[in-house]
């Protein structure tokens, strides 16, 4: 997983409540094998004008001019700033697997689904939850300024506006130091591999017939 420590980006905004996941990346397809190809998929029906079908090229697709991440002034955003309850629906991770492709590393909104904001943390990806209030201040600070910058800064838990206005957020403990150290849940078992085998090792040694089938 890659590292997260200070992200300074450009920001696409996404106006719109309770985007789902099929939203995100509809369900058809979650049939493509693997964990990449999803980013030219990312809001599928909001993003292009003609339908596709898992595996298609989207080079020649017909864009919807309107929508945030066809239009060039959001080109290159690591950064997506959402709306309350971003993430909701199913629980499937393609959906954060598109974001990550499309070049995502951070959100920031009111608020997300759970199951969705677990997600994010596994795969490197960080869900901002800041108020209301800054959050809409922030939607008519991008919306005024083409190519408008915010700055995540993860060691110091807090989004800082080009001003240097800073505004802090909460995560755990346990998740922060993933992201700083680029781990998921199995990363971090992995580092205690020596621990586990010798254990393992031990305890076949003390009850033999654990290894019977084996």
């Amino acid at each position: 997983m890659q590292v997260f420590t200070t992200l300074e980006s450009r920001v696409v905004p996404i106006d719109r409540a309770h985007v789902d996941t099929d939203a995100i990346l509809p369900k058809q397809y979650m049939k493509m094998i693997g964990r990449t190809g999803f980013g030219p998929y990312l809001f599928d029906e909001w993003r292009y004008l003609d339908p596709a079908e898992p595996g298609d090229d989207c080079a020649g697709r017909r864009l919807v001019p309107g929508f945030a991440i066809n239009q060039p002034r959001y080109q290159g955003a690591g950064i997506l700033l959402g709306r309350a309850n971003f993430g909701c629906g199913s629980s499937r991770e393609h959906a954060v697997w598109a974001l990550a492709e499309w070049g995502i590393r951070a959100l920031v909104a009111p608020g997300f689904a759970e199951i969705f904001h677990a997600n994010c943390l596994k795969n490197g990806v960080l869900p901002v939850v800041l108020p209301q209030g800054v959050v809409d201040a922030l939607f008519e600070a991008v919306q005024a300024t083409a190519g408008y910058t915010l700055t995540v800064d993860l060691p110091g838990q807090a989004v800082v506006e080009p001003d240097g206005r800073r505004h802090a957020f909460d995560i755990s403990a346990f998740s922060k130091a993933m992201l700083l150290q680029g781990l998921d849940e199995i990363g971090v078992t992995l580092r205690h591999a020596a621990e586990i085998d010798a254990f393992a090792r031990e305890r076949l040694a003390r009850e033999p017939w654990l290894a019977r089938g084996m």
